[in-house]
């Protein structure tokens, strides 16, 4: 599979590159929601709003201006200018973030917009397996939950991730990016792509709330779902060793990722020109 990046318009402002809101975080996990909403910029989308918790918002605030951040309570009248919706970093499965999640799933449960599901999310799902889902649905999750969300045992995924991505997507309709040593995105018609970049230096907490971001960041430029997907995918994993080759496999942090980023973007800008 051929992965390109989306192209940037010169004639262009803010919402030409899409509009993300980012529904993330909870108390004990701020971390989470800085992440997915920062590495969505990070990969060219235009304008992230966080929706989440007050005591999040101040924490995030107080780590970067370039995050608007908006108490979850005020965000369902506002749902129609958002391009992308992400659902589920660090959200917790606390019974009040549940129904908050039921609630915005609801809400979008009609539309075309890409909605990426990643970590929490995809529990509460596991446990409501009837909530019904948008058409243009991205699931992220790793092994063991990819183990809930289909019924199978982790050694029986580990052993053939790509039944088990297949399986996701037959059942819950979506995309879906299985996270392991090598990453597979099924797409809704099952397609396949197996990436080959990263390595162990993303085995880190947080790590997978960038890749959520990404995916968000991509979607947003207009890429469809699997393309989006596999791009981040390949791109995550890309920032992943090159940090390495600075900081080594142990040292690297789920923030350094987004520093490496846009390094991971050069070097497949210089290739395509080459």
């Amino acid at each position: 599979m051929d992965l390109h990046l989306p192209i940037r318009e010169e004639k262009s402002h803010k919402g030409t590159f899409g509009k993300v809101l980012n529904i993330a975080g909870s108390g004990n996990y701020s971390g989470a929601a800085y992440l997915s909403s920062m590495s969505a910029l990070k990969v060219g989308c235009g304008y992230v709003t966080l929706a989440s918790i007050p005591s999040v918002l101040l924490r995030v605030a107080s780590m970067t201006p370039d995050i608007v951040c908006v108490p979850v309570g005020e965000i369902k009248s506002q749902l129609s200018k958002f391009d992308v919706f992400s659902l589920g970093s660090g959200l917790s499965q606390e019974p009040g973030a549940i129904l908050m999640f039921k609630a915005i799933l609801s809400d979008l449960k009609d539309t075309d917009k890409p909605v990426i599901i990643d970590a929490d999310g995809l529990n509460i799902i596991s446990k409501f397996p009837k909530i019904k889902l948008p058409q243009n649905v991205i699931f992220t999750p790793h092994v063991a939950e990819a183990s809930r969300l289909s019924g199978q045992k982790v050694e029986d995924i580990l052993r053939n991730p790509r039944f088990t991505a297949k399986k996701i997507t037959e059942k819950y309709g979506c995309t879906t990016v299985l996270k392991s040593h090598k990453t597979v995105v099924c797409s809704k018609d099952e397609m396949i792509y197996t990436n080959n970049t990263g390595n162990s230096a993303l085995s880190k907490a947080g790590t997978g709330d960038v890749l959520c971001g990404m995916i968000a960041g991509f979607s947003a430029q207009k890429m469809e779902p699997f393309e989006a997907a596999s791009l981040a995918v390949y791109l995550h994993g890309r920032a992943g060793e090159i940090a390495s080759e600075e900081l080594t496999e142990y040292s690297v942090l789920a923030s350094d990722l987004l520093k490496y980023i846009p390094m991971a973007i050069k070097e497949m800008l210089v290739s395509n020109l080459s």
